[in-house]
């Protein structure tokens, strides 16, 4: 059974995005596929800003939370990143966090749920050049969901129903492409 990693890419205080990881991962479950799916929230892990010098009390409490985010992730055969779209890019956190990353995403596949004004689409065009230095293979259909209409007051998650094909093929790609790429690693 493949593992796949929902991602919440967004570590701020009153974000939209723990609403819809959740939609997507209750949304996963229930297709009843093939696969396996756990949300993880890259607020629960504190990691530091890359290559930034630390005092030295902070040092072990950084390589701990390092290590474990790189053990999570390396434990799954595919992702879905749900990502918001901050000034026409992918969120620093998330940046940072796959900074830390190489070989334990190399030759994985993932798919991409934005938020935005524009759905996260600049989001994930931006995703598609970094995961690509990470030899992850991303697919094509992605899920985008507008502040404007699938919020109301751009707060409260109401998905339009016709997202629901787009999640199933973004899905179906994810699950078919970390079949795949998981018989060459």
């Amino acid at each position: 059974m493949l593992k796949i990693g929902i991602i919440l890419g967004s570590v701020r205080q009153g974000r939209n995005g723990e609403a819809v990881a959740n939609w997507t991962y209750d949304f996963a479950t229930k297709r009843n596929d093939e696969a396996e799916y756990e949300i993880v929230d890259l607020a629960d892990y504190k990691l530091p800003f890359l290559g930034a010098a630390l005092p030295e009390a902070q040092q072990a409490e950084a390589e701990a939370a390092i290590k474990a985010w790189s053990e999570k992730i390396a434990s799954f055969d595919g992702y879905v990143f749900v990502t918001p779209e901050y000034n026409h890019a992918v969120g620093g956190a998330l940046k940072n966090a796959l900074d830390f990353l190489k070989p334990e995403v190399a030759n994985k596949a993932a798919g991409f749920v934005g938020y935005g004004s524009l759905g996260g689409t600049r989001a994930h065009e931006n995703l598609r050049l970094i995961l690509g230095e990470l030899q992850i293979a991303d697919v094509r259909t992605a899920l985008t969901f507008s502040l404007m209409t699938d919020f109301v007051n751009m707060s409260e998650f109401k998905p339009a129903d016709f997202h629901q094909a787009n999640a199933n093929d973004m899905l179906d790609q994810v699950i078919a492409w970390s079949t795949a790429l998981k018989t060459i690693r």
